[in-house]
């Protein structure tokens, strides 16, 4: 029985998980502890948590895997400074520090991190990377009940993968061809986010829920979608790629686009985050919506034809795009489809952790496969003392019911009623979408419902859809979706007999009309294209949840439940009581209800107190005595071996000798050579970093340009498949380089 720990961290979305023989025990994103959304941190809090959930100590663990190689990054990015300098330059001085202090050296970072959480043996610690994309890859095909399956990954970027086309059976993956970077689905879909105002990394999935505004018979639409495919992105038949680098910036800028370039182009200007959609917006999102979908239709029809699976599997951040999920599932393309539901670099951990127990230890996949995933409730669970202390700290008024029974039926009454509630059971969902443990939930029948539930609870955008949670048993006859989707990563239609007719006009109308305009039975959960991200809520991953609908049922008629994650705009889904209990007050909730305590607003007292925000010191963010001066140190002797120039290397010398004995000097004398430190150490890296660019770097890729004449990144390759083939099978010598 091998104990693994995986874990992803240093960009965005940083987690951890833990694999013991073969099998998923937990697994949790940082941002829950911490309460600071998509941290990049390491995750310490994430690794103790799943560490004490299975009574392990970090000797106990057999590797610990990080998900993808660093030093094959740090070289993509050299490789795109050397292919657009003299471009970059602001780019270069804002990541090469980093890159140099942290990221680089990330074994003896990972190291240092881990005495955070308890004492180890180095020695006896097995460090191991994955590959980004086959982080992805194994994070979808071995939790899926599929025994051998095509497999698809499409990201922003991870090595130099931006896309890959894989094979999975039994312990092996394969993958078969990889789009390189800087040609990236994930970072065309994230342009446009940035262009129409969303924040890049978490504001995807607001460009994909404002497509549906956008009017389809308008022209407008398919001027848009012209003008991207003929000036940004060439398509090709088998989903490949070529982005037109004229328009963007994000290989070596410190931002997606050329603003300027892109509000020519389209006509419209980049719209500020704080100001209203126009019509031109929501067809711009369409367009872009409808071009991803294409490519994702077309790389899945090449999985099929490469690997002839009747099964897909699915992963990467583009992968969290459930109308083109949607669409991929209903071509007919595979018999099944399985969505990884953390399928961004949360899950890499997971995957990282599955890749290693199968590729690298050999532990063997169940006789019979099914859903490993098992509805994703990977994260902490709180018993009612936890509660219960909450409750003395705060004040809180509440009633405890003596069985689940009893408390669901009351809570059903109330949801049926009208009433918003907050829902807290059980395990935390693992991934970005709640799925009945930590959710908010109302009945979605009240056409004022959808902008209650934003304004007053979510305090988001009004035109952002919400999700219905349905009993499984029941979906077919709801909506347009046959199998399962327990995980919302699937869009389908609503049945025409919960349609209600709507205006001719509708299509035209403007985004608050369209709102406003009855179109549904369940308005609050019907999208104004009648579309909804269905979960259909099974029995065997959730019985509370599944009691809950089905008492709904019994009070309505229908055992169907808006239900979306239990946060508010710009924080983390609750994890702790205390996170619930202040999110409840803090908003218009009327009713929060955590495992059988029951909590109504209107019978909270007025001296109640509300847990404050515990947000977690990140370990080792205080600055370090001589680590401005070691790096200086450090670059001032590499500039001596470029320039020969020996008082460099005396300087570099001297500097660092100070380093090292900064800690022996008197406390004012360090204090002194520490603030001139500070000083040196705004200015000096830049100055050093900016002699390196334009005298090292850029004149080598000037002579490399003139007299080899070739593109080092194929930057320019229209027209031509830039899939390239890999056909690599992982073997466990390959998880022992940083590389």
């Amino acid at each position: 029985m091998r104990n693994i720990l995986g874990i992803s961290a240093f960009y965005h979305d940083s987690a951890a998980a833990l694999v013991i023989g073969g099998k998923i025990i937990a697994a949790a994103q940082e941002e829950r502890f911490t309460r600071v959304k998509n941290t990049a941190a390491f995750p310490v809090h994430a690794i103790r948590y799943c560490l004490d959930h299975a009574g392990l100590q970090v000797d106990d663990l057999d590797a610990i895997v990080f998900y993808d190689k660093p030093i094959l990054k740090f070289e993509r990015l050299l490789e795109t400074y050397y292919a657009f300098a003299p471009k970059g330059i602001h780019s270069f001085l804002a990541s090469m520090p980093v890159w140099l202090d942290e990221k680089l050296f990330l074994k003896k970072n990972i190291y240092k991190q881990l005495k955070h959480i308890g004492p180890y043996k180095k020695d006896k610690l097995k460090l191991l990377f994955s590959e980004h994309h086959l982080s992805h890859a194994a994070s979808a095909f071995y939790p899926s009940p599929f025994p051998s399956a095509a497999i698809l990954t499409v990201d922003g970027v991870g090595e130099w993968g931006t896309a890959s086309i894989g094979t999975g059976t039994g312990n092996t993956i394969k993958i078969l061809k990889e789009m390189p970077f800087p040609h990236s689905v994930g970072l065309l879909y994230s342009s446009f986010t940035y262009f129409l105002g969303f924040k890049v990394n978490s504001g995807e999935y607001k460009l994909m829920g404002l497509a549906p505004f956008g009017n389809t018979a308008d022209a407008q639409t398919d001027h848009f979608k012209r003008l991207i495919t003929t000036h940004l992105v060439h398509i090709n038949n088998d989903g490949s790629i070529a982005l037109n680098q004229d328009y963007f910036t994000y290989a070596t800028g410190l931002r997606m686009i050329n603003n300027t370039k892109w509000e020519t182009l389209f006509g419209i200007p980049k719209r500020d985050g704080e100001t209203d959609f126009s019509a031109a917006h929501c067809n711009l999102a369409l367009a872009i919506q409808e071009v991803t979908e294409d490519i994702m239709l077309r790389m899945a029809a090449e999985a099929r034809k490469l690997t002839g699976a009747d099964y897909l599997c699915l992963a990467g951040g583009v992968a969290l795009n459930c109308v083109a999920n949607g669409k991929i599932l209903r071509s007919g393309l595979f018999k099944d489809i399985y969505i990884q539901p953390a399928a961004g670099d949360a899950g890499g951990a997971l995957g990282a952790a599955l890749a290693a127990s199968r590729m690298y230890f050999g532990d063997q996949e169940p006789a019979s496969k099914t859903d490993a995933m098992a509805g994703a409730y990977l994260g902490p669970a709180y018993t009612d003392k936890d509660i219960e202390t909450m409750c003395k700290a705060s004040g809180a008024a509440y009633h405890r019911y003596p069985t689940f029974d009893e408390t669901a039926a009351f809570v059903a009454s109330q949801l049926a009623e009208g009433k918003i509630t907050g829902w807290f059971q059980g395990r935390m969902e693992f991934g970005p979408r709640a799925l009945g443990n930590r959710s908010i939930l109302a009945y979605p029948g009240a056409t004022d419902m959808q902008e209650k539930v934003n304004a007053h609870i979510k305090f988001r955008e009004g035109f952002r859809p919400f999700a219905p949670s349905v009993l499984e048993e029941d979906m077919p006859g709801y909506f347009g979706l046959q199998g399962e989707s327990p995980y919302m990563l699937l869009v389908a239609p609503l049945k025409d007999a919960y349609r209600k007719p709507v205006p001719a006009a509708y299509a035209s109308m403007h985004l608050r009309d369209k709102l406003k305009t009855p179109r549904s039975e369940f308005q609050a959960i019907t999208h104004v294209d009648f579309s909804a991200r269905v979960q259909g809520v099974k029995k065997a991953f959730n019985e509370k949840f599944h009691s809950l609908l089905e008492l709904v049922k019994r009070e309505t008629g229908h055992g169907i439940l808006l239900n979306t994650s239990f946060n508010v705009r710009g924080e983390p889904v609750v994890n702790t009581p205390e996170d619930a209990f202040r999110c409840f007050m803090n908003t218009k909730m009327d009713m929060l209800v955590m495992n059988q305590y029951v909590f109504l607003k209107h019978e909270q007292p007025a001296d109640v107190k509300i847990p404050p925000v515990n947000v977690y010191a990140e370990p080792g963010e205080k600055h370090q005595p001589g680590r401005s001066v070691s790096t200086i140190a450090i670059a001032l002797v590499i500039l001596y071996f470029i320039t020969g120039r020996e008082w460099l290397f005396n300087l570099g010398l001297l500097m660092g000798l100070i380093a090292v004995f900064s800690g022996f000097l008197s406390r004012k004398i360090e204090y002194v050579w520490m603030k001139l430190a500070q000083v040196l150490g705004l200015f000096m890296p830049k100055i050093i970093l900016s002699f390196m660019f334009y005298i090292v770097l850029f004149p080598v890729a000037l002579l490399s340009r003139v007299f080899s004449r070739k593109d080092p990144l194929l930057i320019r390759r229209h027209y031509v498949s830039t899939f390239q083939d890999r056909n690599k099978i992982f073997t466990p010598e390959s998880f022992n380089k940083l590389w």
